[in-house]
């Protein structure tokens, strides 16, 4: 499974950006998708993930300090998961990661990052004041 993310910039407070993380190698529909951001000298934090519960029925959860501001949403005929990132902060600049939970077969989603077993590389979001 490779993971790739991309959308990542420098943007001013108040901004948006759109994250986007295309899987490859597996089937991509069946799993959760989650974002993780990491700051200079922070360990890796959740930010959101989304599991699809069939049909149109999806399945979110966001952290509390991106909750209202950032949505998660997956095209799974593109393998495609998406961060839409909305009303930036100066404290949202991050390397940004999409993780892969192919072991969990529940229909909520995990929060922890050891629960995701492929990663992207990264993208890195900063935020200006």
């Amino acid at each position: 499974v490779q993971l790739q993310a991309s959308g990542g910039g420098l943007v001013q407070a108040g901004g948006s950006l759109r994250l986007s993380c295309a899987a490859s190698g597996r089937a991509f529909s069946r799993y959760v998708m989650g974002w993780f951001r990491q700051a200079p000298g922070k360990e890796r934090e959740f930010v959101a993930a989304i599991n699809w519960s069939g049909g149109v029925s999806y399945y979110s959860d966001y952290a509390n300090s991106v909750k209202g501001r950032f949505t998660v949403s997956r095209d799974n005929a593109k393998n495609t998961v998406y961060l839409q990132m909305n009303s930036l902060k100066v404290e949202d600049t991050a390397v940004y990661y999409c993780a892969l939970d192919t072991r969990y077969r529940g229909s909520v989603v995990r929060r922890s990052a050891v629960s995701y077993d492929y990663w992207g590389q990264g993208t890195l979001v900063t935020v200006s004041s």
